[in-house]
């Protein structure tokens, strides 16, 4: 077996594999470059000692059996047996879940989550998104501070673990779509400074030092992630990955690491003969960003539309803090230019950025399908105070009204784990770093972050506590009665008609028409032959839905259909979905 990795600036390296050393030689035709070939086993631990320093993981580790500061061991990737032949699922069409293997479920494995793949093929969604696997410190954490960017956390199951998950996904019908982060990796169990210039003070991110992509050197860091991102579509049978914060990216290269990615990837699903994706991240509001390669783009899939999530999310709970700022003042007249133009900051002034920001999407020649909407994500919940779901202050109607605007318009629809049947538990920030004083700033930056915004320190969860990890795990015993199992079947009538009415997935950005009325509460969209009315206030409302005639496909509460007038009476906090007859 060939053991090999990139240490420019080292005058020895070597290999200790199995309690024995191996001196490793430079490869003539790759500079910086060390190899030894040796017999080694599946399982068998190693890792490499840098100019007579301690023994440290392999950088491109696909296993780390005692977590990011142990021994790095060999993992024959051959050796599963995948059960299922696999076509892929591309993401037009598709309705996704986001969902984070350790709190998922109370035992937090792969193994466990896959024991409720049947209810997510049941609801009708197509694709898992799975939160970040990498290794990082502890058990619990959110994955964001990841470490080992070719390995899989071990807790969770580590890398044969992931491949059941997967296989099990697949068997339902389920694509996979992994989350991973370049822009920064964990400050505890980060090894890759040792090796090289793997980071760079060139430019400076909010976790400090820069993923090195144009600095000296970076060849080989880019290759690094690249790497890691096509060995999860390859070795594991991923179909997508969402890429945290792209926006943070620091890369001046006039062929940037994205559409180095975004072309690899093309390539590899040619390759495979199966589709496979991007989706992006991103606080620009750059159409650019899911622009084609081709014409001028960076050529990523999708990318996540955040400006919908807060138009929503204002209008539902009234909330103007921090960013909401900029969609309070009309929230419903920015929900419809969302829903219909994309972003909200198109070019417009941002009173939260003090300028203005965006640029605006080509609604005749982009497809909606590179735009993905959400009511709640982990960053939307869990960065929350108390990380508060919408189902904590909202009425179920209200949720109703939140699911039917996301599984009725024109982007690919996501869901956050539990909110299909408006889940009670909160998903808070949690962490479990090994190092003490660590966990000790970390726990007293959150506090200190929200007692700025006025939150008594005592009253924000310990990240370091096991009861917060705890707390955040969902409680499946909710789906059994009340108004979780009503809104469950609701989720799957939308979902159901989203699938079955070819108008719910028209790309066609500009033949969706929206009307609105700001004080009455209410909107109303037009896709094709059907109506979608919403009434987000605290009274009955006619809404002019066009469709005298029209027939009502589904509805949170009882409701008649529109009469001659053309208008349908609509009960407050109530959603409704009619068809032309």
């Amino acid at each position: 077996m060939l053991f090999e990795v990139w240490a420019p600036e080292k005058d020895e390296v070597t290999l200790e594999l199995s309690g024995r050393e191996r001196p490793m030689e430079r490869d003539p035709l790759r500079e910086g470059w060390w190899t030894v070939t040796a017999d080694a086993a599946d399982g068998d631990h190693y890792g490499f000692r840098l100019d007579g320093g301690p023994v440290l993981p392999d950088p491109r580790s696909r296993r780390q059996p005692a977590g990011p500061d142990g021994l790095s061991a060999v993992v024959a990737q051959d050796a599963y047996q995948w059960a299922q032949e696999w076509g892929g699922r591309p993401l037009p069409g598709a309705v996704l879940y986001e969902l984070h293997v350790g709190t998922y479920t109370r035992e937090g494995t792969f193994e466990a989550a896959a024991g409720h793949l049947d209810h997510l093929a049941a609801l009708g969604v197509t694709h898992v998104e799975l939160m970040p696997v990498c290794p990082f410190p502890g058990r619990h954490g959110w994955g964001y501070e990841g470490v080992s960017l070719w390995a899989v956390h071990e807790p969770y199951g580590g890398p044969e673990g992931l491949k059941l998950f997967v296989d099990a996904a697949h068997a339902r019908g389920l694509g996979v779509v992994l989350d991973v982060v370049h822009n920064h990796l964990g400050p505890s169990g980060n090894y890759l400074p040792a090796y090289g210039p793997y980071f760079t003070d060139t430019h400076h991110t909010p976790w400090g030092s820069a993923v090195n992509l144009d600095a000296p050197g970076s060849d080989e860091v880019r290759a690094y992630l690249l790497g890691s991102a096509l060995a999860w579509l390859r070795d594991y049978r991923i179909d997508g990955l969402r890429l945290d914060a792209v926006h943070a990216l620091a890369d001046g290269r006039a062929l940037t690491f994205l559409e180095e990615l975004s072309a690899a990837t093309d390539t590899l699903a040619a390759g495979l003969g199966r589709p496979l994706f991007l989706i992006a991240e991103s606080d620009l509001c750059d159409p650019r960003t899911t622009t084609p390669r081709e014409a001028g783009g960076i050529g990523v899939h999708a990318q996540w539309n955040d400006d919908f999530h807060h138009a929503l999310h204002t209008a539902l709970t009234g909330e103007s803090q921090g960013y909401y700022a900029d969609f309070a003042r009309a929230p419903l007249a920015a929900l419809a230019k969302t829903l219909t133009r994309v972003f909200f900051h198109d070019g417009t002034y941002s009173t939260f950025r003090g300028r203005t920001h965006g640029r605006p999407v080509h609604r005749t020649s982009t497809p909606a399908h590179r735009f993905v909407g959400f009511t709640q994500t982990h960053d939307q919940v869990g960065n929350r105070a108390l990380g508060d779901r919408l189902s904590a202050t909202l009425s179920p109607g209200l949720l109703a009204c939140a699911a039917t605007l996301v599984l009725t318009g024109p982007s690919v629809p996501m869901l956050f784990m539990g909110e299909e049947w408006g889940a009670a538990t909160p998903w808070q920030f949690f962490t479990d770093h090994t190092d003490p004083d660590l966990a000790e700033a970390v726990r007293n930056g959150r506090r200190r972050e929200f007692a700025e915004h006025g939150w008594a320190e005592e009253d924000i969860p310990d990240p370091q506590s096991p009861a917060t990890r705890e707390q955040s795990c969902l409680n499946w015993d909710e789906l059994d009665g009340g108004h979780h199992s009503r809104l469950l079947a609701w989720y799957r009538e939308l979902i159901a008609l989203r699938h079955t009415c070819p108008d719910l997935v028209d790309a066609d950005l500009a033949a969706v028409k929206v009307a609105y009325d700001e004080d009455a509460r209410w909107l109303a969209l037009r896709r094709g032959e059907l109506r979608i009315a919403v009434n987000l206030g605290d009274e009955a409302a006619r809404i002019p839905v066009d469709g005298h005639g029209s027939r009502i496909l589904a509805s949170w509460e009882p409701v008649r259909p529109p009469g001659t007038d053309g208008l349908l009476l609509l009960p407050p906090a109530s959603c409704a979905v009619l068809a032309d007859s």
